[in-house]
């Protein structure tokens, strides 16, 4: 445990994307195109993609087991507060 928290703190700089990719969206945004607004637009969307799935789950979870079966025995009799 001790090691994979001592890797999670030591990372290397390095770059998301293949070589390709970045020297295709650096090329574009020089030229003024919007190839890296959409790049960004589509990371979003795959990170957004799992949070939506598990809070759907967890709504479902929350829904079913929200109500519980409890007996609550009551008595016939009105009862004097006085």
């Amino acid at each position: 445990m001790l090691i994979f928290t001592g890797l999670l703190f030591i990372s290397n700089f390095s770059y998301a994307q293949c070589s390709m990719c970045q020297a295709t969206v650096e090329s574009n945004m020089d030229n003024g195109g919007t190839t890296a607004s959409g790049l960004n637009s589509g990371i979003m969307y795959l990170l957004a993609a799992p949070y939506l799935a598990i809070a759907g789950i967890a709504w479902l979870w929350y829904k079913k087991y929200r109500k519980k079966n409890v007996a609550i025995d009551m008595k016939e009799h009105k009862i004097n507060l006085n």
